[in-house]
């Protein structure tokens, strides 16, 4: 994913910032708990695609 693009995105519930997990091709938000998926390189910054992580999860 490109640098510059991450930068700009937030999270479209809270408008916080992400966190990008490589391993799973997600973009996390720590506030929300929320991973949203990224598809041939492309993020999903839909609400109902994202999914919540586990209370145990590491969000890295």
């Amino acid at each position: 994913m490109d640098a510059k693009l991450l930068e700009i995105l937030v999270c479209p519930v809270c408008k916080g910032p992400l966190v990008l997990r490589k391993d799973a091709q997600e973009l996390v938000c720590k506030g929300d708990r929320l991973a949203f998926p990224i598809r041939d390189d492309i993020p999903v910054m839909l609400e109902s695609d994202a999914r919540e992580l586990a209370a145990d999860e590491d969000i890295g």
